[in-house]
């Protein structure tokens, strides 16, 4: 077993305002975020019209305890200074709408996590990571629905698949349905299943993923792109159990566990009204958030070896030397676990019998090069500047100059408007900036957002 210090048994507590029945006017602030606001599933509902629905949520970490406006209306105040994402080490007054908040810490205590450094087949040693071993190995045995965050590549998939295979569904599917690729317009049918002829391009009879599911789990992926008025429908499905297809007229039972998965801030888009509230705490009984692979670096030796043993050779990381897990550890790791995987393994089909695997080579390129590549006298890479250079020098003076006319072609593109670059690189918009300021083009983006 290994040791980890978090300040829980925290409290905040209502002292000038009304709370709303049954709700207690204080609640403990622990490792599981709590939300603070008037939508009744809150876990203190203020009885405030100034106060969001969802309004700010705080959890207590090794930093201490997280405060985070979640986009209300009117702010979360600190004395006369809002505030958007702070940490809490003292005793502080809050106030949110009309209403005041009282914080009282606790004393950090040492709670004890599992020695174990994999859960089904993910592998860790960072703390923050066998904090969330804990929690998955607790809840796969229920059947809570959990919802899954955290940015693109983080492996949400890969933790939904081990919840599954940890649970007593094990044996039965396990159907993922991808939201974010579904036609607005056929959101329901292909949520729900539709009957022949239900409408114009039905020619056969479609079942639902939640009849392929049933006795197992259902994986709601980019939960976030699903259209609001197929949102109440899905909100039906997961209170009663039951579905209709499109065109159908009989309801048909289903038994199936829910795990869903987002890279956006759903509470937040609660509060835009992108997303309906009852349906995010009904989905979000059980919140895990995966923390970025720059967050968690020294991971970065376990998951290496557990690639390559994925790969059919785990006595290939003997091959990893120092140097490369060093360098490893500088990169910024905009496509987190995801990019990692496919660096090891274009390293490892690379590496001949006996050579290093030099993972680090092989990162750098998150899209594809244009098609006309690097060209003689072009602005991409000279070939004829690289004769007599080692391979892996030679290869990352190229990928550098591609970072750097990607990235600046698509600044042209989207007129500096970060947002819109981070849309059509598919990346999250800190990691265009940071490529931005490295290659020197970051400040007239910045400024022009």
């Amino acid at each position: 077993m290994i040791d980890a210090t978090v300040a829980s048994r925290n409290r905040v507590e209502v002292r000038g305002g009304k709370v709303r029945t049954p709700s207690s006017d204080w609640v403990e602030i622990g490792p599981d975020p709590i939300v603070i606001g008037r939508n009744q599933a809150c876990a203190l509902m203020i009885d405030d019209g100034k106060v969001s629905a969802v309004h700010v949520e705080m959890v207590a970490t090794e930093q201490g305890v997280r405060l985070r406006d979640l986009g209300s209306r009117n702010g979360t105040f600190v004395g006369s200074v809002r505030v958007n994402d702070v940490y809490l080490l003292q005793a502080t007054k809050l106030r949110i709408g009309d209403t005041e908040l009282q914080f009282e810490p606790a004393r950090p205590e040492r709670i004890t996590l599992s020695a174990a450094p994999q859960f089904g087949p993910l592998v860790a040693q960072s703390p923050t990571m066998r904090a969330i071993f804990d929690r998955l190995a607790k809840i796969s045995p229920t059947d809570l629905t959990v919802l899954i965050t955290g940015e693109t590549g983080t492996g949400k998939e890969l933790v939904a698949q081990a919840l599954h295979l940890a649970s007593a569904r094990a044996k039965k599917p396990f159907v993922v349905v991808d939201c974010g690729s579904i036609p607005p317009t056929l959101a329901e049918a292909t949520l729900f299943g539709h009957e022949r002829g239900a409408f114009t391009g039905a020619v056969d009879k479609r079942l639902s993923p939640f009849v392929e599911a049933d006795g197992g789990t259902i994986f709601l992926d980019e939960l976030g792109e699903l259209p609001v008025d197929v949102q109440p429908k899905l909100l039906r499905a997961l209170a009663e159990r039951r579905i209709k297809s499109v065109g159908g007229s009989n309801y048909r039972e289903v038994d199936v566990r829910v795990i869903a998965a987002t890279r956006r801030d759903l509470v937040r888009a609660v509060n835009t009204g992108a997303f309906r509230s009852d349906l995010y705490f009904r989905v979000a009984q059980v919140k895990i958030e995966l923390p970025a692979l720059r967050q968690r670096l020294e991971d970065l030796p376990v998951l290496v070896k557990r690639m390559l043993k994925d790969l059919g050779d785990e006595s290939a990381y003997e091959r990893v030397s120092n140097t490369t897990l060093e360098r490893l550890a500088r990169h910024d790791w905009p496509g987190n676990v995801r990019e990692l995987r496919n660096a090891v393994a274009v390293a490892f089909a690379l590496a001949g019998e006996g050579e290093e695997i030099d993972v680090a080579a092989h990162l750098g390129a998150l899209t594809e090069a244009p098609a006309a590549g690097p060209s003689i006298g072009g602005s991409g890479a000279s070939f004829g500047t690289l004769k007599g250079r080692q391979f892996q020098d030679a290869k990352r003076d190229v990928l550098t100059r591609f970072e750097r006319d990607y990235f600046a072609a698509l600044a042209e593109e989207a007129k500096g408007n970060v947002s819109e670059m981070a849309r059509r690189a598919g990346m999250e918009r800190a990691h265009v900036r940071a490529y931005l300021r490295r290659h020197g083009i970051g400040a007239k983006q910045d400024a022009q957002e």
